[in-house]
């Protein structure tokens, strides 16, 4: 009988029953480790295909990175060509531009320059004119101050007033017209005599005018001094007309009127303006006071009394002429009628010409085309055409 050990919950545990207890216990823990290892060896080899699995999943991601990488590094390789070509381009680019840019600035400034120039060249022409002017009125002004000085001589201003009439009436008059410094009978010479067509007097022209009132008066700086000047211009200018009046009226050798030249406009104006006394005077002793214009105007009348006078002595010249312009006239009518009588008989003979070579050209046409029938009446030749033939 086996011995029992012990008790449990009043079981009573034999030693058998332990070792059976202790072998199944054992064989629980086996069962356990086994079960262990197999589940440790399961999840080892799960494990190991989880680790190969990412190991190829990293291998294959590195793969992809690695392509990926070449291709970005292609791609990088071409930017870096397009961005060198690019830059190779813009620098050139740039370069045309810079040399564009300087070309035209460079023309710019010639064309500048050049303006330049030409306006310094115009500047320098204007300036040459303005010294030309300058030296032009430094003259005038001399000249004035020698007219100042001429006027301011008697014998001068008479000279200079000398100049001017003749002037005046050389320009206008024939020479048998007129005379400078002609002797009267009185013995008396006045400055000029014009000589009328038809009437034997001559008329009187005097080129003396009193000049220093006038200038007082021009100078004077108050109404009293104004007042003597203009008394001693009316004073001269009167003394003047009674001297030509007594000097260069001759009876049946002078005209009736006598002419007093003021070789100045102004003068005259202001003596017109300011003076009306001493014209109507002169009127009453018959002395026409003139200006430049006047005479100028009074010469051209004359010129054209004196051009009237000449067609009428020539008349029978002129007639003369006219007849032998008539014959002449008539002489070219007559040949340039006998002229058109040949140009009509040459027009004959060219119609005639044109319609020889007319039929000459049918006939031609006829022997072209192996006509040989019986020539048409319209196409028979001429009598004259037969015997040129």
């Amino acid at each position: 009988m086996e011995r029992i050990l012990f008790t449990l919950n009043g079981t009573p545990v034999a030693a058998s029953d332990l070792l059976l207890a202790a072998a199944a216990l054992a064989l629980a823990l086996l069962a356990f480790m086994a079960v262990n290892l197999a589940r440790r060896g399961r999840l080892e080899r799960e494990g190991a295909l989880a680790a190969a699995e990412r190991e190829r999943v990293i291998l294959q991601a590195l793969s992809e990175f690695s392509r990926q990488s070449a291709g970005l590094n292609g791609l990088v390789r071409g930017m870096a060509e397009v961005l060198g070509s690019r830059q190779a381009d813009l620098a050139r680019l740039v370069s045309e531009r810079l040399d564009t840019v300087g070309t035209r600035v460079g023309e710019g400034l010639e064309a500048s320059s050049r303006s330049a120039g030409e306006q310094l060249a115009k500047l320098n022409e204007r300036l040459a004119v303005i010294d030309a002017a300058q030296a032009r009125v430094a003259a005038l002004t001399q000249e004035v101050i020698g007219l100042k000085d001429i006027l301011a001589n008697k014998q001068a201003r008479g000279a200079f007033g000398q100049g001017r009439l003749e002037a005046l009436i050389k320009d206008a008059l024939p020479g048998s017209s007129f005379a400078f410094q002609y002797t009267l009978s009185n013995n008396t010479r006045p400055d000029c005599v014009i000589r009328l067509p038809g009437d034997p007097r001559l008329m009187v022209v005097d080129a003396k005018f009193p000049l220093e009132g006038f200038t007082a008066l021009k100078q004077a700086s108050s109404e009293e001094a104004r007042k003597q000047a203009a008394a001693r211009v009316r004073n001269d200018v009167l003394k003047h007309v009674r001297d030509i009046a007594e000097r260069y009226f001759i009876p049946d050798e002078t005209q009736d009127i006598a002419v007093m030249f003021v070789p100045s406009e102004a003068l005259f104006a202001e003596l017109h303006e300011h003076f009306d006394d001493v014209i109507q005077k002169a009127h009453k002793n018959r002395i026409i006071i003139v200006s430049p214009s006047l005479l100028m105007m009074a010469v051209q009348v004359i010129q054209a009394i004196v051009r009237d006078a000449k067609v009428r002595e020539e008349a029978h010249l002129i007639q003369a002429e006219v007849r032998h312009l008539i014959e002449e006239v008539n002489r070219l009518r007559a040949r340039a009628e006998k002229l058109d009588a040949h140009f009509k008989i040459a027009q004959e003979d060219v119609d005639q010409v044109l319609t020889s070579a007319g039929k000459v050209a049918k006939r031609g046409l006829r022997i072209d085309r192996l006509d040989f029938g019986p020539q048409p009446q319209a196409e028979a030749a001429l009598p004259y055409e037969r015997a040129a033939e």
